[in-house]
Order: structure tokens, then sequence, then C-alpha cells
């Protein structure tokens, strides 16, 4: 598995990764109705969105296997929270099923956290659903509970946590 910086070509397997994840970590989480709406062209689009108009700072690693399927990705970059003091986040970690529990994800947070800092970012947060199996993920990653909100998707009302690393 090679782990390297996106580009713009990256955009449909960037896609289908985030698709296909959103799927099958958030079935019984997020409404199956919901799940059921979303489409490959619209996270292609987002994805293009994404890359024309990015963040400050913000960059996009993928997980691209030998035959150069896309199997995960990750984002972040300047903390896109007023209200936090910390200077960083990470947007988006997403990996297919196949590829959890393989290394990848603690590679690409380590990878991730690595080039911000590279780019003088010294603290770093996230933010993830409360039932997501990955909150325990971070916290063994050595991220702290800093603060929760709510958010709506769909007609659900679901809750977010935070998670921060006061130094990088």
């Amino acid at each position: 598995m090679i782990m390297r910086m996106a580009s713009i070509d990256d955009c449909e397997g960037i896609a289908k990764v985030h698709l296909e994840s959103w799927k099958t970590t958030y079935a019984g989480i997020i409404a199956d109705s919901y799940l059921a709406g979303l489409t490959l062209e619209g996270r292609i689009r987002n994805r293009l969105l994404a890359f024309n108009h990015p963040q400050p700072d913000e960059m996009t690693f993928v997980a691209e296997e030998p035959d150069g399927r896309i199997v995960g990705f990750i984002s972040g970059g300047k903390c896109r929270e007023a209200d936090l003091v910390y200077d960083a986040e990470v947007y988006a970690v997403y990996l297919l099923k196949e590829a959890q529990g393989l290394g990848y994800g603690r590679r690409f947070f380590t990878k991730m956290a690595a080039a911000l800092k590279a780019r003088g970012y010294s603290s770093l947060m996230l933010w993830v659903l409360r039932d997501n199996p990955a909150l325990h993920f971070y916290e063994k990653m050595g991220g702290a509970v800093i603060g929760s909100k709510e958010i709506q998707i769909g007609e659900q009302l679901l809750i977010e946590t935070a998670l921060g690393w006061k130094v990088i």
C-alpha cells in the first residue's frame, strides 16, 4: 500500500471510498433512507469542489493499492473552529471496510499530523459522530474529548464529539 498526496485526478477514487465508507460505517447510526440517497456523482462533485476551493493549508492523502485502487483518504488543514484553541483540524478520514484494522488509519493519522506540524501547526482536533466506532480509535491515538455539538444529517439530530491533541 502506498500513501501519497492526492491530486484532482483522484477525486473519483476518493468519492467512491467516501460513499462506501458512509454506507458501511454509518449503517444503524444514520437513517437508511439518507444513506440510500447518497450518490457517487454527488460525492465526486463535493471532492472537485474541495480541490478547487480548499480550506487554508488543506491537504489530502490517499491510500492506494498496488493496482492503483484507492482504499482510503484523509484530509486536514487549518482548524475551522474559531471557538476552539486548536490550530489544525483533520476534516475527514475514511477507509473502505476491507482496509480497516490493517494499520492504515494509524499511518494516515501519523502522516497528517507530521504534515501539519511541518507547516507550523502545533495542535490538532477533529470531529467524529459519537456513535461511530472510530471514536475509540482516536482516543487510543491520544485524543482527549474536548466538546460536543448537535448536528443535523437528513432528518436526524446526531451528536458529534470533538477530540483534541494539545501537542502534535
